[in-house]
């Protein structure tokens, strides 16, 4: 299905090409940088263990702390920004991301009440943030499709981000002193928490999902043409809106559980891969992905060192740049089109 405004468009092979170059620099430079430089040739050695005296260290930092953390962003944004896409088209409307419709406040509420209620563990974490995130994108959903435009998707994830926001400032309060440390850098999103087990359980299951929601291109470029047109097209539009949904929630939950909230890489990513590409869904999301991961490992990269030896929560980075990009969009009027 070819879009109508493809061909003003930039050619989609380069752009993810050069999306992917950047994102393998950028995961290059993360790794070296930090407060403690590790320079780029010593890498193989560091990497093959052919050490040499005083590379312990080294060695540690890169393979342990800072190698699982930049390739847990990767997939993190990638998650993220695919996301976005999803349910831009989902719900047509181009204001839809997991923070900012509340699926990721309800993510966080599950988590939040799982770290406090229970003995914890990321088994249980992640399947409590599964929960609230499935239950938030239900909601956001079936209150935002009763409404033409923005109005209702906006009005759902005001409720349900100050709900889901009342409901963890009730459980920091019940929480002791060590939950409650844990909590409050948490809830600013950290990548602090990745490490090898958690890439390890998470990355197959999200590349799994994220490989499944870009071969649903055809129907996700049908849905821009109106739900109507799409039944006329031979597409299960219930099935399928379930199945997006479940698996919306299914990447959302178990990353928020270790990242805590990251907001706004779902609205401005596929935004800027929009302006370039277009709006064909074949392109648009591997393009997304590609780009998400860029954008969050370029920004934990600022945030561990903007401030080194300490560490900057990430979440209030993506705010600080998604906060001005969500208001542009408003004032230009780029978001209220149903």
């Amino acid at each position: 299905m070819r879009m109508p405004s493809d061909s003003r468009k930039l050619a989609p092979r380069p752009v993810l090409a050069c999306l992917a170059c950047c994102l393998a620099l950028a995961a290059l430079a993360a790794s070296a940088s930090g407060a403690v430089f590790i320079p780029w040739a010593s890498f193989p050695r560091l990497l093959w263990g052919h050490l040499l005296p005083g590379d312990d260290l080294l060695r540690n930092v890169l393979v342990d702390i800072r190698l699982p953390r930049v390739l847990f962003s990767a997939m993190t944004g990638a998650a993220l920004a695919a996301t976005g896409v999803t349910m831009q088209a989902l719900f047509r409307n181009p204001l839809a991301e997991p923070g900012l419709v509340g699926i990721s406040s309800g993510a966080a509420l599950g988590a939040v009440c799982a770290i406090v209620m229970t003995a914890g563990g990321f088994l249980t974490v992640a399947a409590a943030a599964f929960g609230g995130s499935l239950l938030a994108t239900w909601l956001a959903y079936s209150i935002g499709r009763r409404y033409r435009g923005v109005a209702g998707l906006l009005l759902a994830g005001i409720a349900i981000n100050t709900i889901a926001g009342s409901a963890i400032g009730v459980f920091t309060y019940l929480a002791n002193d060590a939950q409650l440390r844990d909590l409050t850098f948490w809830s600013m999103g950290s990548m602090a928490g990745a490490d090898w087990p958690a890439f390890a359980m998470l990355a197959p299951w999200t590349a799994l999902l994220l490989a499944y929601l870009c071969s649903q291109w055809r129907v996700l470029n049908a849905l821009l043409l109106g739900e109507r047109e799409a039944a006329h097209l031979g597409f299960e539009l219930a099935t399928v809106r379930r199945r997006l949904i479940v698996a919306t929630a299914l990447i959302i939950g178990p990353l928020v559980a270790v990242t805590g909230g990251i907001g706004f890489i779902g609205l401005v990513v596929p935004h800027l891969m929009r302006m370039l590409l277009g709006a064909h869904h074949r392109h648009l999301l591997p393009a997304s992905v590609l780009a998400g991961g860029l954008v969050l490992t370029l920004a934990d990269w600022l945030a561990r060192v903007a401030a080194s030896p300490a560490e900057l929560p990430i979440g209030l980075l993506t705010s600080l740049v998604g906060g001005p990009f969500f208001f542009w969009l408003l004032s230009r009027g780029r978001g209220m089109q149903a």
